[in-house]
């Protein structure tokens, strides 16, 4: 396609909203760029165009609360103003300690640990198949993840893979081990019910694929990048960008944020400097990301904390900023 004929993608979030067949939207990049704000609005504009919406934080450092005004936990909480929109802040990690402590006995016991000690990152794993098996029973029609800082947000979405792994290995042992086990809890008098714990690892196995599957399907998951016109920041992205391509998932939008935009007379010169850079990091982003969407967000003089305000600033993600003459 010749540069006459190529014909720049909207600079909004609007094609999001429009995709009627997303079911799963994550946003993410580097810490500090302003994900929590821009999951919030998203969720706030998809509320008005889907019949249900649930709002997940992955971030161990939960900011949804902070966001909204309203204190959320790790069960689907209403938004305060919304008959539609929900929120949860889930760890990850604490999963597997619940399941260690509501295991019926020692035996089970002691095998979920040795199970979450021998393979690194299970827990965090477990409690990702954990939640996925919770939200898929609520049936929201798309669910948003404001997801950990860049490494984790990429560890999280390896974790289908491995758990696939980890299960595949646990499974074979089953099948070596497992009438031993069932003697020898005989002997000793413990049931050790090992087919409980592998129909329960299996079942875990089992989501996995399917959510593994779904988040492969651009029709149904995509990535929305979010970034600052920065160095650093710009180097986070690629890499996203190469790891999510790498991984099959879907991503064609950026949300750039935090632009600065001085009047022609401000005699601010740090504004100006910073203009300056922002535009040369803009251009680039410009030039790597032609097949992407690219939404321009400008820095508020004003946090955005609440519901009125994240409405107001949501209505940026749709409508492009026209920066002052």
């Amino acid at each position: 396609m010749s540069d006459d004929e190529f014909q720049a993608l909207a600079p909004s979030l609007q094609n999001v909203i429009d995709q009627k067949s997303l079911q799963w939207v994550f946003v993410g990049g580097k810490g500090g760029v302003g994900k929590t704000t821009t999951s919030s609005s998203l969720a706030v504009q998809m509320a008005a165009a889907r019949k249900s919406v649930l709002l997940i934080s992955t971030d161990p450092a939960h900011n949804l609360s902070d966001a909204f005004g309203q204190k959320f936990n790790k069960d689907p909480t209403l938004v305060s103003g919304f008959d539609n929109l929900y929120c949860m802040e889930i760890d990850p990690t604490s999963s597997i300690q619940e399941m260690i402590e509501s295991a019926d006995n020692s035996a089970m016991n002691s095998i979920m640990q040795d199970l979450a000690f021998a393979i690194p990152g299970v827990d965090e794993a477990m409690g990702f198949a954990e939640v996925m098996k919770l939200v898929k029973s609520m049936e929201y029609e798309v669910i948003i993840f404001d997801t950990a800082p860049t490494g984790h947000t990429l560890r999280f979405l390896s974790f289908p893979t491995v758990l696939e792994k980890a299960l595949a290995k646990v499974s074979q042992l089953s099948g070596r081990f497992g009438p031993m086990m069932q003697q020898m809890s005989g002997m000793i008098g413990v049931n050790a019910n090992h087919e409980d714990i592998f129909a329960k690892l299996e079942s875990m196995r089992a989501v996995i694929n399917e959510v593994n599957q779904q988040f492969q399907d651009p029709d149904k998951t995509t990535f929305v990048c979010v970034c600052i016109s920065e160095f650093l920041s710009l180097y986070e992205t690629e890499r996203l960008v190469q790891e999510l391509t790498n991984g099959n998932i879907d991503t064609h939008n950026i949300v750039v944020n935090q632009l600065l935009f001085p009047p022609k007379d401000s005699n601010c010169d740090q504004c100006q400097v910073r203009h300056k850079m922002q535009q040369k990091y803009l251009e680039q982003i410009f030039d790597l990301y032609e097949d992407f969407h690219v939404t321009l967000l400008p820095l508020l003089t004003t946090e955005v904390r609440g519901v009125e305000r994240l409405k107001a600033f949501s209505r940026l993600l749709l409508e492009p900023f026209q920066p002052p003459k």
